[in-house]
């Protein structure tokens, strides 16, 4: 009995802070919209390189 309040306990505690992470990280998200873009554009062209490179060892087999 004590063992199922003890895994009841822990799934509440899980689900409680897995929604507070949520609600944190779409605030976060609204709050620093400008600069979540800015790092979007900044890495587009390290994804290219990173996408060609993967892309020629892939040929090269």
């Amino acid at each position: 009995m004590a063992e199922e309040k003890k895994n009841v306990f822990a799934t509440v505690f899980k689900l409680i802070l897995g929604i507070a992470f949520i609600v944190l990280g779409v605030m976060a998200v609204v709050g620093w919209w400008a600069s979540l873009v800015e790092v979007f554009k900044g890495c587009i062209g390290l994804f290219l390189i990173l996408a060609g490179l993967i892309t020629l060892a892939i040929a090269k087999e």
